[in-house]
């Protein structure tokens, strides 16, 4: 005999729209549809926490409710057509504004960077004096350019080039102070290392500016970087799964590996004198130099590991391609930049030769790369790929999960819990709808944090599941990849007519979580 069990769910719904009979929120970690007067202990039917997952849950809901019946919970909203549309063109005008300054700050500091290029940098000599230094500061300088044209085009261009435009000032900034350390080690410092510091500083700053500006979630979001109705976070993050999870974990590899080889010594140089003596040096360990450089590199690696793994999780995974890839341009052109130094004549002084000294012990010098170096470009090369499957990988997809299975299926997922069904997006035939805009501010408006305690009279989970007595029967009927899996489950009360069929107007975008 199986003894009776009490557990408890713990979550917290917060309601954004409501309509006669059913409202339509958030959970935890998904989008559910909940009758008006009943527990909101399990939704009627849920989604996953995607674009896709809230198309399909609109559309659903949309389908269950009359749309002039449907309202914001606990707010009056301007009727539009067959849905709402709250006031926001005081806020695109404040976004142009910022989005102006941070194209005019990234422009600005290119200029620094350009006068930057051609007072002396280091003991009197200047970066256009050093083709190898010369062209990585250029890629930087060229990165920043196309980052401002991008948010001066605005909608979804400002938040690609805001993005790339971050990761671009978040790695090149241990670059920076790597160069400033060397100044602060004994080195003469020039105008063109201040105009430079100043110019990364400046561009620094409009990235941020840029950065924060709230995706734009009107027509002009669908593109490259994602579909319209993208979330309107800063950042927002998510668990990959499936196929893409062993995906993430090669990427987030190759970022550790590349920021690992970024450390050894990368230059090979061997001395032949006359006589048939040789002798090989190595340079450029990152840790190696005075105390203030290793801090400049220690935190490029840092910087990079954190990009790498932040552009990882965060969604949609176009955004996180965009970021990653302004994280892999310095760190290419630092492999450039070696490729070019090798090409170039090693003067003797450099291991302590004079001139005069070297013609008579007839001294070569041959440079080279270690293979660290290689190995460094192969990590460089891997997060490039990485990086391409992001920017044209499909849009991912809900993944409909059965009775008896956890929409979190792995580690963690509780087998006491009873399983609820998620509707995939593509079960839905909804038109391109273009939806009502809500701040994050706008949840929080109905919430319902609550203990919800269930009693069930087996330890198996599969008793939990629901069958086919909750199955709906009018002639709307669900078919098995819609269908409700609630006790609670519609009715052919609820049938709705084709009259009430979704329209272009009726979907509102993903709303933001709360703060």
């Amino acid at each position: 005999m199986q003894q009776e069990r009490a557990w408890t769910v713990l979550d917290k719904v917060t309601i954004a729209y409501r309509g006669a009979t059913y409202e339509i929120g958030r959970g935890r970690d998904y989008f559910g549809i909940w009758t008006v007067d009943g527990s909101r202990s399990q939704p009627l039917e849920w989604w996953p926490e995607t674009q896709e997952g809230w198309s399909a849950a609109w559309t659903r809901f949309a389908v269950l409710e009359a749309p002039d019946a449907i309202t914001p919970a606990g707010r009056d909203a301007t009727r539009t057509g067959a849905g709402f549309a709250p006031a926001i063109g005081s806020r695109r005008g404040g976004a142009a504004l910022r989005g102006s300054l941070a194209a005019l700050l990234l422009g600005v500091g290119v200029a620094l960077g350009i006068a930057g290029l051609f007072p002396a940098y280091l003991d009197g000599t200047s970066l256009a004096a050093q083709p190898d230094n010369l062209i990585a500061h250029v890629i930087y300088l060229a990165t920043w350019t196309v980052s401002a044209v991008l948010i001066a085009l605005g909608g979804s261009r400002l938040r690609i080039g805001a993005l790339l435009a971050t990761g671009l000032s978040i790695v090149t900034f241990g670059f920076f102070v790597a160069d400033a350390g060397t100044a602060i080690a004994g080195s003469h410092a020039g105008a063109g290392l201040v105009l430079s510091c100043v110019g990364w500083l400046v561009c620094a700053a409009g990235s941020a500016v840029a950065f924060l500006i709230r995706p734009d979630r009107t027509a002009d979001a669908a593109g490259p970087a994602g579909p319209a109705g993208a979330s309107r976070r800063l950042v927002t993050l998510g668990r990959p799964r499936g196929a893409a999870l062993g995906r993430a974990i090669l990427l987030v590899l190759a970022g550790l590996g590349t920021a690992a080889a970024f450390a050894p010594a990368w230059d090979s140089f061997t001395l032949h004198t006359a006589a048939g003596q040789s002798q090989t040096f190595t340079a450029g360990n990152a840790f190696a130099d005075p105390g203030p450089v290793i801090a400049g590199n220690v935190i490029v690696m840092v910087s990079l590991a954190a990009v790498v793994i932040v552009a990882a999780l965060w969604r949609p995974v176009r955004y996180g391609a965009v970021l990653l890839a302004g994280a892999i341009i310095p760190m290419a052109a630092q492999a450039i930049s070696a490729l070019v130094q090798v090409g170039q004549a090693t003067s003797p002084s450099q291991f302590g030769f004079t001139p005069a000294q070297a013609s008579q012990l007839g001294l070569t010098i041959s440079a080279g790369l270690t293979p660290v170096f290689w190995i460094y470009c192969v990590f460089v090369v891997a997060l490039v790929v990485s990086c391409t499957w992001m920017l044209f990988a499909p849009q991912e997809e809900a993944v409909l999960v059965g009775a008896g299975t956890d929409f979190r299926s792995g580690a963690g997922a509780d087998p006491q819990v009873p399983t609820w069904h998620v509707a995939r997006a593509e079960a839905y035939s909804a038109a391109d709808a273009r939806p009502p805009v809500l701040d994050d501010h706008d949840w929080g408006t109905d919430s319902d944090e609550f203990d919800s305690y269930e009693e069930f009279t087996s330890d198996s989970p599969s008793d939990s599941a629901v069958t086919s007595d909750s199955a709906v029967t009018s002639d709307r009927a669900v078919t098995s990849d819609r269908a409700v899996t609630s006790d609670s489950a519609v009715t052919s009360d609820s049938a709705v007519t084709s009259d009430r069929a979704v329209t272009p107007e009726s979907q509102p975008d993903e709303p933001g979580r709360q703060a």
